[in-house]
């Protein structure tokens, strides 16, 4: 990595992109700094540095004449415009970055910059009323068929999203504590969860507490949407089980949630239990085998911890 891209990934960072993209990201990196000043004179932007990144995209805060964003590349163009396609359909909510700019050539979205710590940053589990009432007005917003036509399928993202956690469970400590049954038993309930016509709605589809700010007086605000088109209920598993510490509070937060949200809490609860063996991978690859949150998730999908 030579010296002018190494101003916008650290070593870290790259690792994480060649894992999630492959070897090809050398060739991508290399020609990043190319990217960037290219669109710092279309976009007429001041770069002013790397921005904490992802598991998909160079973050970099930027300015503009009169207000401050973060411009986003990604080696993968459609998740990109992907992404600024639902900021867009949500654009009404306050609960989102105004979306600025997008280049579907280098992957790159320009946004407004919104100050503030991550939930996961501060570490502070919000009430679930307001989580649900979050999730339930960016759901609300009126979203045009033709809007609602390009988004993919929920069942698309299950697979993405068992796919790569079965990859993390065979290349790490998991593949010794969650059996590979439990994580097909998962996958085979979130495909059927998936395919159901109940609560379609236009879904965040990875909203987790790092990817929520508190943004202060402008309340809550997401990012990083990987959108999708299906059961709103699926928007909430992460919130039912963040530092959760046992079924009964996860069951107490589903209750909340799906009242809030207008959604069955059974059917909420199916999916938490679905996708409960993701979180233990997540977390036996950390070396959190011996937490409370592991034996947790394993009680949920069904296994012993």
């Amino acid at each position: 990595m030579n010296d002018v891209t190494a101003q916008f990934v650290d070593s870290r960072q790259r690792r994480r992109l060649e894992r999630r993209f492959g070897a090809h990201v050398t060739d991508w990196l290399a020609e990043l700094p190319a990217v960037v000043e290219k669109l710092a004179a279309e976009w007429r932007l001041t770069v002013e540095g790397p921005a904490p990144h992802g598991r998909t995209s160079v973050v970099l805060y930027v300015r503009r004449a009169d207000s401050e964003g973060v411009l986003k590349l990604s080696p993968d163009s459609g998740l990109a415009v992907s992404e600024a396609g639902l900021l867009r359909m949500w654009e009404s909510s306050p609960h989102v970055p105004d979306v600025w700019g997008v280049n579907a050539e280098h992957g790159a979205v320009l946004m407004e910059r919104v100050e503030g710590d991550t939930v996961a940053e501060t570490g502070v589990v919000p009430p679930m009323e307001t989580i649900g009432g979050l999730i339930a007005r960016l759901h609300a917003v009126e979203v045009s068929p033709a809007e609602r036509m390009e988004l993919r399928p929920l069942s698309a993202r299950v697979q993405f999203v068992f796919d790569v956690w079965g990859r993390e469970r065979v290349e790490g400590a998991a593949a010794d504590l969650v059996p590979a049954a439990v994580m097909h038993r998962g996958a085979a309930k979130a495909r059927d969860l998936a395919h159901g016509e109940d609560d379609v709605v236009p879904l965040h589809g990875d909203l987790h507490p790092g990817n929520v700010i508190d943004g202060g007086a402008r309340g809550l605000v997401v990012l990083d949407p990987r959108a999708c088109l299906g059961d709103g209920a699926a928007d909430a598993v992460d919130w039912a089980v963040w530092k959760a510490a046992d079924i009964a509070e996860v069951e107490h937060r589903v209750g909340v949630l799906s009242d809030v949200m207008a959604v069955d809490g059974e059917r909420m609860m199916e999916w938490v239990r679905a996708f409960a063996p993701c979180f233990a991978v997540a977390k036996a690859n950390r070396g959190q085998a011996d937490s409370v949150e592991f034996d947790l998730m394993m009680g949920l999908c069904g296994a012993a911890a």
